[in-house]
Order: structure tokens, then sequence, then C-alpha cells
């Protein structure tokens, strides 16, 4: 069992700031990405054994978008535990697993560097939040001791490289996608995290993880908007860190400008790209219900 406890103190002084806010907007953007991600995250999982009756804890829930893929996956007689820092959004997160008659998932609100369990998990799991850590070796050696020996690990993590890549040819797309990163980067966001778990895992004690990475693409306007949608959240970040969007032009009408240009070009563009990682926890290895100065600390 796992309580809401989040230390103010420990929160600043071990997790950054995530990086595009809280609010109404960017919870709706985090839902409409989630959607399109989710083929991507249930097949991560299938394939490193996530299934009926397991016990899962997943990692900065957020909207509970990977909790309910999950808890269709682990069934009524599994259980997903969510932990997510922001009680506006794990309280919506709340209301979306109450509307899906979801009965085998609870949500606590909690610090990922805080979380105590009473018994150990078969897997834990997260998608796009070790990249806003500033020690997410630390906190995935933490989250080990919480699951079970011969239980999985499983994040999925984004790679920029790629993305910017493909996107060259189109001008508009490039400089909003460059402009985004520019501003990732100066927040000290790690954009290549997705790359960068096959060492994570290793430096956390775990065996070098198996790998994929995948990229959804698309051209229709809700697909295109996503990142119009991504430079919106990021714009407090682009003023507190002097990165200048004057060269995007009026910001209201950038959405149907970058639409244009990729309807015109005829062409499709990349979301994000999608690295996956998993590995088994030695089955001889011991577990642990978290670091004690955790306990003294709440």
């Amino acid at each position: 069992m796992l309580k809401d406890s989040v230390d103010s103190r420990t929160h600043r002084q071990t997790t950054n700031e995530y990086a595009l806010g809280y609010n109404d907007a960017e919870h709706e953007r985090l839902i409409r990405q989630a959607a399109i991600v989710a083929p991507i995250t249930e097949r991560l999982f299938r394939e490193a054994g996530i299934g009926p009756g397991q016990r899962v804890l997943d990692l900065g829930s957020g909207m509970g978008d990977v909790a309910m893929l999950l808890a269709r996956l682990v069934g009524p007689s599994g259980e997903v535990v969510g932990v997510e820092r922001d009680a506006n959004s794990i309280a919506r997160a709340k209301a979306r697993v109450a509307a899906a008659r979801l009965h085998n998932v609870s949500l606590v609100n909690t610090d990922v560097n805080n979380v105590i369990a009473d018994e150990p998990f078969d897997a834990a799991v997260g998608r796009f939040i070790l990249m806003f850590l500033p020690d997410p070796v630390s906190v995935l050696r933490s989250v080990s001791r919480l699951v079970r020996p011969g239980g999985v690990l499983a994040f999925q993590e984004p790679s920029w490289a790629p993305m910017l890549a493909l996107g060259s040819g189109l001008p508009l797309w490039s400089r909003t996608r460059h402009l985004i990163h520019e501003i990732l980067m100066r927040s000290g966001t790690n954009r290549e995290m997705g790359m960068a778990l096959y060492r994570v895992f290793q430096d956390a004690g775990l065996s070098a993880p198996k790998m994929h990475l995948e990229m959804p693409l698309g051209s229709d306007t809700g697909f295109v908007r996503l990142t119009s949608d991504i430079l919106c959240s990021l714009r407090p970040l682009a003023e507190q860190h002097g990165v200048s969007l004057k060269e995007l032009g009026d910001l209201d009408t950038l959405p149907e400008r970058i639409c244009t240009e990729v309807t015109t070009t005829n062409t499709v563009v990349s979301l994000i790209a999608v690295v996956g990682a998993w590995s088994r926890k030695s089955s001889t290895a011991d577990s642990s219900r978290g670091d004690p100065r955790t306990k003294q600390r709440n």
C-alpha cells in the first residue's frame, strides 16, 4: 500500500519541475498524445511480459493513461498503483479512472523519490518521466528495489535527433521543433533520454535492456497541431530562459500555418520518437520496501 505523501522540500531538491506545466490545456494535450502513443506502449509492456494478475507500479501517472492501459493488461485479478506528484493532475486522473470503471487502479499523490510499498511489484514502468529527473539512475535504482526478483522494469523516453532530422524539408515545422528542443534543453530536460536508457539501466544495477524505437507519423490536423500545442505549453519557459519565438510570427495562427505547410507538401510528420527499454531484474536479487532514509523523511 502506498500513501499520499509529498515532502515539498525533498521535491524541490530532487526533482525538476515538469517543463510543460499542469494547466488544463496541457492536460488535454497529454490525453491526445497518449491516444497516439498507446499502441507503442502496449507493445512494449506485452513484450516485457506484463499481463494478467500482476501488480504494477506506474511512475509519473499524469492523466492516468498508462495506468488505465496497464489495468486492462493485468485484468481484474491484477493491480496497478500509479504515482503522481501534482495534486490537480492526479485528481483528474482519478476521475477518468472512475469514469472508465476500472477498479484495479489506485493513484497516489507522492513524488517518485518517496515511493514506499508494503509488498513488492511484479513490474515498474514509466513513460516520459526520466527525461525530467536530475538523477534518473538513482530513481531507477530505488524503484528496482520495489520490484520482486525476476520482475520487470520497462520505460519509454523520447529521442529528438530523428525527429529533428526528418523535419528538415518543412521550414516552419522544422523551426518550431528546433525551438521546442532549445527550450527543453535550457530547462534541463534530457531530450535524448531514450537512447540513454541503455546506459541508465545498467548504471542502476540492471542488465542491459532490450530496446526499440518507434515513431508515430501523421498528417491530419489533430496530429500536426500537437507540436504547436507543445510550444504553447512551453511559452512561459521560453520567456524564462530567453528563447525568442518572434521568428515564428503570430503564435495564434501558427497551428494553421504549420498544417498548411504539411498539407501543401503532401507528406507526413513525426510526433515523437519513442524509445522503449525493458529489463528483467535478476531472480536472485534482493527486494526492498525502499530506502530507509526516505521512510524517516516521511
